[in-house]
């Protein structure tokens, strides 16, 4: 079964979410990678308020492709988030409720999700193309000299996604793999191990 959730996303609303959900967004939901997220953890460690009200936001780890004609954003496949794992426990702290992306978190990461009972999504690598069709407008917010990298505002209309890690801190990327090792679950024309 799909999930359908309206944002911005309510605390309900994650907590109604289990590790391994499908789910469409629709509303809007911030991006930014690296770069971007290097300069807002700089503004919160020296006490400065950041360009832009993360609380209660999901935000996009992407950096578009230039646009074709008819769509709002070229193809915007996942970028892997471990890149963005220093900077994420101090944002979720300051109200971030989740984040999209692809492959797994850090420990740190995922103890500041259960500490803020918020959600980490999996968005699907390789689908970029598809993934844009979803995307019906942009909007830059701040860092627009990063390029790609800037952070904006995205209205999403079925955007599809898992949920890798869930408010409690289930997690796909460690429980999936484990099910697979199960001789149990295996086809049986499959050789074991």
């Amino acid at each position: 079964m799909i999930k359908r959730i309206t944002l911005p996303i309510t605390k309900d609303s994650v907590a109604d979410l289990n590790a391994g959900d499908s789910v469409l967004l629709t509303g809007t939901i911030l991006t930014g990678r690296d770069a971007a997220h290097k300069r807002l953890f700089a503004l919160l460690e020296q006490g400065e308020p950041l360009p832009v009200d993360i609380r209660g936001e999901l935000i996009y780890y992407v950096g578009p492709a230039p646009a074709k004609t008819g769509y709002a954003v070229g193809p915007a496949g996942p970028t892997s988030s471990y890149r963005m794992d220093m900077y994420t426990p101090a944002l979720l702290d300051r109200g971030l409720k989740g984040m999209i992306g692809k492959g797994a978190r850090s420990r740190e990461v995922i103890d500041a999700m259960v500490r803020n009972k918020c959600v980490y999504f999996a968005a699907i690598g390789g689908a970029a193309a598809l993934i844009a069709k979803s995307i019906k407008r942009e909007e830059i917010l701040c860092y627009a000299d990063l390029g790609t990298e800037a952070v904006r505002r995205y209205t999403v209309e079925d955007f599809p996604c898992i949920v890798a890690i869930d408010s409690r801190g289930n997690n796909v990327y460690e429980t999936e793999p484990l099910r697979y090792r199960d001789e149990s679950i295996l086809p049986c024309d499959v050789p074991k191990p």
